[in-house]
């Protein structure tokens, strides 16, 4: 996959209602999210900016710690841990722990961000691929539909974060 850094491509804003729209992806663009797992889950840093909260997640993602996943979620915020089933708190960690176990980094790359005030619809294409914990290989990727929401503090958290997006069951 690959993106440019900070996984924009063109931004437009219309400043008179204030909505923002940034893709990503084209022939020609090297830069990519880099997977390691050895990220030290202090150097995750939420972020006051809508277009990088998907890159905040997968920081978050790749340090394999599942209490540093649930920094970028609001403390309601929905996970759609498979398509037609939204979990919350516990059953989010526990349903993202799932996801961590495989033991693999997940690569992303920003497609669109639309922001309207302290609202930001995010579609993210991801892939997690390589050899499991069990020694199998996975691929796992889609296309996630998600809403961010901007907190009190300035910064983005996930309200839901749908990782299969408009996958049919």
């Amino acid at each position: 996959m690959s993106c440019l850094a900070a996984g924009v491509r063109d931004q437009i804003t219309i400043p008179a209602v204030a909505y923002r729209l940034v893709t990503c992806g084209g022939l020609g663009l090297t830069d990519h999210m880099t997977s390691d797992f050895s990220i030290h889950p202090d150097s995750v840093l939420l972020t006051g900016d809508a277009g990088q909260h998907p890159w905040a997640f997968a920081r978050a993602f790749n340090t394999g710690d599942a209490a540093v996943v649930e920094q970028v979620y609001e403390p309601d915020g929905v996970f759609v841990a498979a398509p037609g089933q939204a979990v919350t708190g516990a059953a989010r960690a526990a349903a993202n722990q799932r996801f961590l176990d495989l033991g693999l980094p997940i690569d992303i790359c920003p497609r669109h961000i639309y922001v309207a005030d302290d609202i930001a619809l995010l579609i993210v294409d991801w892939t997690i691929d390589g050899q499991g914990t069990d020694g199998q290989h996975v691929h796992l990727e889609g296309t996630a539909t998600d809403v961010a929401r901007r907190g009190p503090d300035g910064y983005w958290r996930y309200v839901i974060d749908n990782p299969f997006g408009t996958a049919r069951l």
